[in-house]
This record gives structure tokens, C-alpha cells and sequence, in this order.
């Protein structure tokens, strides 16, 4: 049976490397020299594991300059995730050595964050099925309907304008160009969507090749995990100077451990401090808007004088509300000119009076008397409630400046 498993190998080896990202993708010979620790499949496993955590956290790849930057940001995450394995953060940061390791950490983040799911949802084409909706109206079309209706008016009363067929013209052959730019640019946008959606789709298929070749992979680490073992009790096996040297890993774990922690105060004190400052920042805010909220308070006027500019101001919205009823409801046309007046209805008048005995023609600028005499008596009414308004503020003005002059006697003016 593991004859069997060990044939379907390369194929599920080769499925997986196929799914990853394309910039992204190691040989499949890489895992083989992994699982016998070799070195140089370190820098490989790498890289491989820095863009993959890029593409998921950061939406992109963009390597930095040295390769211990890339190290640093994948233990990291891979701390963020989890991972507690000790022999994986004592790797040194040059890549030299550590690929069983890797890829231990690798499989770990197969089956601990569904990598393969995680990077095809972030690798997935945007087929451009999403849209802006506006419901709005267009004005600039609308007046465009208009212009449109009003140069084709005169067309239609007289001869066509072989101006007008121009405009029509030139118009035309700027649309007709406009649409074939647009027909190009879809077509490449078209192009370059094939090449992506092919792309995706020989990683769909190859996901689903490694979905049914999965348990030969996780069987293969069972694999890596005994030759782990084995490595680890022949080196526990050897003699006094391997016990001398793993002193010098026993210190250098608990360096790096007392670096973490070391990192971490570092952190708290920062994150404490900038609590602090923080906290100083609220309270000057508060008291600067307590401030400008006290000053704005006494600014404020007081009870009554607030009562009392919201009655005149309500008794001028009443005015003027009453105003636009009234003519609101008596809107007619603007009357300029002479108008000739008459005191009967103009349809009574049309059948019985006079003027249609005269002339059967209708009768222009004439107005009926009543009309225009009650039109000019709401005029004269709401001309004298201005007036009204005007003296009574003309007064309460005089009486402010009354009171502030001190020894002065005020004698309104005799009535005639």
C-alpha cells in the first residue's frame, strides 16, 4: 500500500505546487532535500513562506532587501498563528540552515489556516460583476432633450439648415470613434481577463488534484516525523563533547527567550506611555470644550429676551406666511400697461353686453374693477402691518438708547 502511496507522491507534491501563487511556486525537488534537512532548500522554503504570508496579510509581495527581513517577518506571523515550536525561532537569520524545520512549519500552516483556501480567495479574478448603482436624475441629459427639441422647432417650419446637418455630422463621426475606442479597450480588457481566468482555473484544477492526494502528503510528514525522531535520538546518543556542546544552545535559547522578553517590557512601557499621553490629550480636550461651552453660555441671552425675539420672530413668519397663501392662491399673471376696467363678469359680459354685439374677437387688456380694487386693499393691508412692525422696532430701539443715556428726558412728538 505504500507503494501505492509513494507513486501518487510526486503527483500530490506537484498538485500542491501548482496551487500556490505563480510568483511563488518551488520545484517539487525542494520538499524532497527538506525532508532530509539539507541546506539548500533553506532559502527556498523561505521565500516561498514570506510570500505567501504577504499575499494573505499584506495583499501583496513586495521583498524587501535582505533576506533577514523576510525571516523576521515570517516568525512573526507564524508567532501571531500559534506556532510553538522552539527549533523554529532559534533558526538563524541568514537562511543557512533549517529546512526540515520550514517545512514542519509550512505543513503546520496548511492544515492550522486552510493556506490553500486563504490564497485562492485572494487570488480570485475580479470578473467585474460589481457595479455603482445611481438612481439620480440627469440634468445634463434633460437639457440636452431640450436643446435638442428646440433646435429641431425651426426644422420643422422651414427648410432644413445644412449647418444643423454638419453639427448632425460631426457629431456622428465623434461617436462612431468614441465607440470603436471603447470596442479596442474592451476587447484587450476581454484578452487580459481570459489569460487571468485560465490562470485560475489551472489552479482550481490543480487544488482539486491535491484535495485527493492530500492524505498521501500528511502520510509522506509521518515520514518526516520519524526521521526527525531518529535524528533526534542519535544526537542524544553521542558522547560527552555533544553534551559539552549543547550548552552553548541552551544559553543561546534562553538569550533569545530573554530578547523576547525584553521586547515585550520594551513594548509595554511604550504602549503605557503612549496610555498617558493619551489620557493628557482627553483631558486638555475636555477642558478646552468645557471652556468654549461656558463662554458660549454667557453669550446666550437670558430667558425673557429669548422669549421675546421668538415671538416676533414667529409673528413675522406668520406675516409673511399669510402673505405667500395669499398669493399663492391669487397667482396670476403680472399685469404692466394700460387695462381697460369693467365692473361685470367677463363671460356675462360676452353674453349679453355690448362688446360682443361689436366685435366677436376676444377682448384684450381688460380687467375686472372689483378684482383689482380688492387685489389693492391686501396690498394696502399688508403695507400697513410692515409699517406697523417698522415703528414698533423703531421704538424698542429708541427705548434701548433712552435707557443707557442718563439725566436725558424723551418728549415724543405732538400728535396733529
Amino acid at each position: 500500500m505504500w507503494r501505492g502511496r509513494a507513486g501518487a507522491l510526486p503527483a500530490a507534491i506537484g498538485a500542491l505546487c501548482r496551487a500556490l501563487s505563480p510568483g511563488s511556486r518551488p520545484a517539487p525537488e525542494t520538499f524532497r532535500l527538506a525532508k532530509f534537512d539539507r541546506p539548500e532548500a533553506s532559502l527556498q522554503i523561505w521565500r516561498l513562506l514570506y510570500s505567501l504570508l504577504k499575499h494573505i496579510h499584506d495583499g501583496g509581495w513586495t521583498e524587501p532587501n535582505t533576506i533577514g527581513t523576510q525571516i523576521r517577518f515570517v516568525k512573526s506571523v507564524l508567532w501571531y498563528h500559534g506556532y510553538g515550536r522552539p527549533e523554529f525561532y532559534q533558526l538563524p537569520s541568514d537562511g543557512s540552515q533549517g529546512s526540515r524545520e520550514l517545512l514542519l512549519a509550512f505543513s503546520w500552516l496548511l492544515n492550522r489556516i486552510s493556506l490553500l483556501e486563504r490564497l485562492l480567495t485572494v487570488n480570485r479574478v475580479k470578473i467585474g460583476d460589481e457595479a455603482s448603482v445611481c438612481t439620480c436624475e440627469d440634468n445634463n441629459s434633460n437639457s440636452w432633450k431640450n436643446r435638442t427639441k428646440i433646435a429641431l422647432k425651426p426644422c420643422l417650419k422651414r427648410e432644413v439648415d445644412v449647418r444643423y446637418l454638419q453639427w448632425l455630422t460631426g457629431r456622428l463621426r465623434f461617436q462612431w470613434r468614441s465607440l470603436h475606442v471603447d470596442h479596442e479597450e474592451q476587447c484587450k480588457l476581454l484578452h487580459k481577463l481570459l489569460q487571468l481566468l485560465e490562470s485560475e482555473t489551472s489552479r482550481l484544477q490543480a487544488f482539486l488534484e491535491w484535495k485527493r492526494l492530500e492524505p498521501v502528503y500528511w502520510h509522506w510528514m509521518e515520514t518526516v516525523l520519524d526521521t526527525l525522531d531518529k535524528d533526534a535520538n542519535t544526537f542524544k546518543s553521542e558522547d560527552v563533547c555533544k553534551e559539552k556542546n549543547t550548552l552553548p544552545n541552551t544559553n543561546l535559547c534562553c538569550h533569545s527567550a530573554s530578547n523576547i522578553i525584553g521586547e515585550i517590557d520594551k513594548l509595554t512601557k511604550d504602549l503605557v506611555t503612549l496610555r498617558d499621553g493619551l489620557h493628557e490629550l482627553v483631558t486638555c480636550k475636555k477642558s478646552a470644550w468645557y471652556e468654549k461651552v461656558k463662554s458660549r453660555e454667557r453669550t446666550l441671552p437670558d430667558e425673557t429676551e429669548f422669549c421675546a425675539a421668538v415671538r416676533t420672530i414667529t409673528e413675522a413668519v406668520k406675516l409673511k406666511l399669510s402673505d405667500l397663501k395669499y398669493h399663492c392662491a391669487h397667482k396670476k399673471n403680472g399685469m404692466h400697461g394700460l387695462y381697460r376696467l369693467v365692473f361685470k363678469d367677463k363671460h356675462s359680459a360676452g353674453k349679453t353686453g355690448f362688446l360682443s354685439s361689436v366685435s366677436k374677437e376676444p377682448i384684450t387688456n381688460v380687467v375686472n374693477a372689483t378684482e383689482v380694487i380688492s387685489e389693492l386693499k391686501m396690498e394696502e393691508a399688508t403695507l400697513k402691518r410692515e409699517l406697523k412692525q417698522l415703528q414698533e422696532e423703531c421704538r424698542h430701539k429708541l427705548d434701548e438708547i433712552a435707557e443707557g443715556l442718563v439725566g436725558v428726558i424723551c418728549i415724543p412728538p405732538m400728535k396733529r
